[in-house]
């Protein structure tokens, strides 16, 4: 739940950047790379502080070496969020991101079906939808660019 915190403040605070005079975060789609961009700078940290054991847990029993891929996928949206905020680079860092997303999802189906409490469909479904969001929000940074190019005019 805290990502989709960090989504939807982010964005927000774009926006009323966006509004207080920030040209570079007034429009929907600026907003939407600063909230991913603050959601996986804070989902990267966690790879290396506060939630690395967990995380390393819901790693699939089939994967190598689960420390690693936390810390390679953790480093990997470090990047992507900074990326994100360059408007050059925005739809590649999304598009990479995205993919990443659903690489992980296993992850969290793992963590669904291992975690004990609710039943594994009261775990995995609100999982589901989470990742969803995320994915659509990535996906319409990439989607806003490719309207924009095909609308621009050629030489």
């Amino acid at each position: 739940m805290a990502p989709l915190v960090f989504l939807l403040v982010g964005a927000a605070a774009a926006l009323a950047a966006g509004r207080a005079g920030v040209r570079a975060t007034s429009s929907w789609p600026a907003a939407v790379r600063c909230g991913l961009a603050l959601m996986f700078t804070a989902t990267g940290l966690a790879h290396f502080v506060g939630m690395r054991e967990e995380l390393v847990a819901m790693v699939p029993p089939a994967l190598p070496a689960p420390e690693l891929l936390v810390a390679v996928t953790g480093v990997l949206e470090l990047v992507g969020a900074a990326a994100l905020l360059w408007p050059r680079t925005a739809p590649w860092s999304a598009a990479g991101l995205a993919l990443m997303l659903v690489a992980m999802f296993p992850a969290n189906v793992h963590k669904a079906l291992t975690q004990a409490g609710l039943p594994w469909d009261e775990r995995l479904v609100p999982r589901t939808l989470l990742q969803a969001v995320f994915l659509a929000a990535a996906l319409s940074v990439v989607v806003h660019h490719l309207r924009n190019r095909r609308a621009a005019p050629r030489d």
